[in-house]
């Protein structure tokens, strides 16, 4: 019965997060340029049934495999990185000791997939946005990986179980150690092409790897966007925010609601935050972010064998 109940807690989150984080997004554009919320709140729909009709139209000669996989791909692998997110005590797909290289995992292979869907395209625009997305997330990978430890070092495991269970014992991770909430934001910012990490599908590329997508490829790979924030932002919920702890409500709306919160969060800063040149980028994740997420890994480190 917990397996069943896991199962239907992931697909449940996974699509109506999806659904959400579409008007979501929608709204925060409304919002800022002082449009009427009630259309924007129609327009995710409206869009979606508009692409669906579209007529599909492909390049000369790309990738016949890897061009259509690429969205599936991608909302595989968010389904795959939500799977070690616990949603209530015993209550969660795949319980592992090593949950969050299983999450690495899923992050190092989206990158490959965010570059397959600009290189199987056989288009100038998409070529040149997927390996600029690489040449930028490959260091941010990295930043992810000393934050991730930092927060599992409290539990002294890689289990995303283990890592909600020692929050619930002690501080939750966001209290321990406030910077790595942050850096695991610009996470899920590099994870889902939005705002300053958005290089992959930018506007000054005509839409980058999805310049050539038309039609219901161009939503699946919408879809798919919005499918990895939702699973960014349940993990980042539960490995620095307690994930299902909390007083009075039920465990699973607990982690729903802290997920939505994240996920406002993200699409906050994608709406916010200017991109800046890829040199510039690159400069400020190795002298500054990698280094800031290094100092967070020491110092809890150090915290842990001075007060235990």
């Amino acid at each position: 019965m917990m397996a069943v109940a896991a199962f239907v807690s992931l697909f449940a989150l996974l699509i109506l997060g999806t659904a959400l984080a579409a008007v979501m997004d929608r709204a925060a554009v409304a919002l800022a340029s002082g449009r009427p919320m009630g259309a924007a709140l129609k327009e995710p729909a409206r869009r979606a049934a508009a692409l669906l009709l579209r007529q599909k139209v492909e390049t000369e000669r790309p990738d016949s495999i890897t061009w259509p996989l690429a969205p599936v791909a991608y909302l595989m692998l968010a389904a795959v990185g939500l799977s070690v997110v616990p949603f209530a005590p015993g209550v969660v797909v795949t319980d592992i000791s090593t949950g969050i290289v299983l999450w690495g995992a899923c992050e190092a292979l989206t990158v490959i997939v965010v570059f397959l869907h600009g290189w199987s395209a056989n288009a100038p625009m998409a070529l040149i946005g997927g390996y600029r997305y690489v040449g930028i997330g490959l260091p941010v990978l990295l930043l992810s990986m000393f934050v991730l430890i930092a927060a599992a070092l409290p539990a002294e495991s890689l289990s995303v179980v283990e890592i909600v269970r020692a929050q619930e014992a002690g501080l939750w991770n966001v209290v321990r150690q406030p910077p790595g909430l942050a850096l695991f934001l610009i996470l899920g910012l590099m994870l889902t092409l939005r705002g300053p990490f958005d290089y992959a599908d930018a506007e000054d590329l005509a839409g980058g790897t999805k310049a050539e997508a038309s039609g219901p490829h161009r939503l699946a790979w919408r879809v798919a966007r919005l499918a990895m924030l939702v699973s960014f932002s349940a993990m980042a919920a539960t490995a620095f925010l307690g994930g299902y702890l909390g007083p009075v409500l039920p465990g699973p709306l607990w982690l729903v609601l802290k997920t939505v919160a994240v996920m406002a969060a993200v699409i906050a800063a994608g709406h916010m935050l200017a991109r800046l040149p890829p040199s510039r980028m690159l400069t400020t994740v190795w002298v500054v972010l990698l280094p800031l997420s290094f100092l967070v890994l020491v110092l809890v480190g150090v915290e842990l064998l001075l007060w235990p």
